[in-house]
């Protein structure tokens, strides 16, 4: 059986660019991973296998031209949120069980114009709607760590599948968390750009102001190949920024001597698992032993931040949901009565508890008589929150803490408990609030599952954020760990 699997992204882009491997020799090794592990972890929902391997032998004919990029002939999975042509694109749910695209996402059609192979498409929460990817409509993904646990989410197929090297590296969405804790629950590296710097154009909405693309991968290196894929600007996507996307492989080996990191005291509360915190601290010695220096700093309104969060996202949510309607796509029900009945029965039965839950919730927000109470509020105490991110960055490079309270939790521990399980994403969402960019890079383990290091920086400051993970992850190896099963 081949190791191609232990291997990362960017080594595996480096031995098809020597001839030591060919795209067809590795794409079919993937896939057999997939066949072979797959039934037990539940992170697909699509594998396109023939079509797999058909790009990856016009990606060997590109390869041997001399014409290809860093990415070309390298297998992906696509999370199942991102429009794919062709392929079923189902967002985890039985409203979109039966939906085709007709068009790519501009993220994936950046991907395809590299040559990088597509296997398939990861399982995800309902419409990107929960921490644990419980809610799917295609049944719950499991930790590769302990498969008896949730992998977190809603991005959690992909950070298994990464985690389990079913795909080398995978999409990711962050509305409130899902690539940077599902990245901590499974040991892998994630992150969630700058608001506006990838495309949401054919990324299925959630909540408009709030989602964003990023990409999974082992280590911080493959995340700066896949961004310099990812970011840029889309005249498609009305929330696109138009900035200069560097080359974020460049900066990765920059010196981190002198780099100011802050500690928010609301990031270190009673609310952490004492292990977790063990785990984190001793990741900032090991900045500490770099020539960073750790700074105290306070973000004050973050405590705002979920019950801000499950406002405007629930909002936001009912206003895009409102296509699904069972008249021009996706589930329709048996024999409307009339039109009323053709509405209420559709979306009754195609969409799953958790997303009515938000609907109800964000359509009461917006109601006349609530608008300026709930959502204008809401909306308010946002800009404290981004205030208080805009004051820390005048003191400090960079903001770290845990991404997540506790380990992956048990499947079905926070199922019937919605209030729990939202506060799995504490320590996300005023990131997503405030649109500036995090990353989650895995530090050790507590309880032997993984614990992910978030660092959260400045507007448009991916280089600074993956150069500080990747200086860490020189040197260390909790990126390059494998869960045992997988192995």
């Amino acid at each position: 059986m081949s190791h191609y699997h232990e291997k990362s992204l960017t080594e595996l882009s480096r031995l098809l660019h020597a001839g030591d491997i060919s795209s067809v020799e590795l794409t079919d090794a993937y896939l057999s991973r997939i066949k072979q592990h797959d039934a037990v972890l539940n992170s697909f929902i699509t594998v396109v296998g023939d079509q797999a391997m058909q790009q990856a032998a016009e990606a060997d004919k590109v390869l041997r031209s001399g014409g290809a990029g860093p990415l070309t002939g390298v297998p992906i999975a696509h999370k199942d949120i991102f429009c794919t042509q062709g392929i079923k694109t189902s967002c985890g749910s039985k409203m979109l069980d039966s939906f085709i695209s007709p068009y790519d996402a501009t993220v994936v059609s950046r991907f395809k114009q590299t040559g990088a192979i597509v296997l398939g498409k990861t399982n995800m929460d309902e419409f990107a709607m929960g921490s644990s990817n419980e809610t799917s409509y295609y049944g719950p993904v499991k930790n590769p760590w302990d498969i008896g646990t949730v992998p977190g989410g809603s991005s959690g197929g992909s950070a298994a599948a990464v985690a389990a090297r079913l795909t080398p590296a995978a999409t990711g969405t962050d509305t409130g968390g899902s690539i940077r804790q599902p990245a901590a629950l499974c040991g892998i590296t994630g992150l969630k750009p700058t608001y506006g710097l990838v495309s949401r154009y054919g990324m299925i909405a959630f909540a408009s102001s709030l989602d964003q693309g990023g990409p999974m991968a082992q280590s911080a290196e493959d995340c700066a190949l896949l961004l310099s894929t990812m970011a840029g600007f889309d005249e498609k996507d009305s929330t696109s920024i138009e900035t200069s996307i560097p080359d974020y492989s460049i900066g990765l080996e920059n010196p981190i001597e002198g780099l100011r990191i802050g500690l928010p005291k609301e990031y270190f509360d009673e609310g952490l698992d004492d292990n977790v915190r063990q785990v984190i601290q001793s990741a900032l010695d090991r900045y500490r032993e770099l020539g960073a220096e750790l700074v105290d700093i306070a973000l004050p309104n973050s405590g705002l931040s979920v019950p801000v969060y499950y406002v405007v996202a629930p909002a936001e949510c009912s206003a895009n949901l409102s296509r699904f309607d069972g008249v021009r796509y996706g589930y329709r029900c048996d024999e409307p009565r009339d039109l009323f009945d053709l509405y209420t029965r559709s979306r009754g039965e195609g969409f799953g508890a958790e997303v009515k839950r938000r609907i109800m919730v964000g359509t009461y927000a917006l109601s006349a008589g609530y608008y300026d109470a709930y959502y204008l509020k809401a909306q308010q105490l946002r800009h404290l929150i981004s205030d208080d991110f805009k004051r820390a960055f005048e003191q400090v490079d960079v903001i770290m803490g845990p991404a997540s309270p506790e380990p992956a939790f048990k499947l079905g521990e926070k199922a019937e408990d919605p209030i729990s399980m939202y506060l799995s994403d504490i320590y996300t969402i005023a990131v997503n609030l405030a649109g500036v960019p995090g990353m989650s890079v895995p530090v050790g383990f507590a309880d032997n599952k993984p614990v992910g290091l978030q660092i959260i920086g400045n507007y448009f400051d991916e280089s600074r954020l993956l150069n500080v993970a990747h200086k860490y992850q020189q040197s260390t190896d909790w990126h390059r760990q494998i869960p045992e099963d997988f192995n």
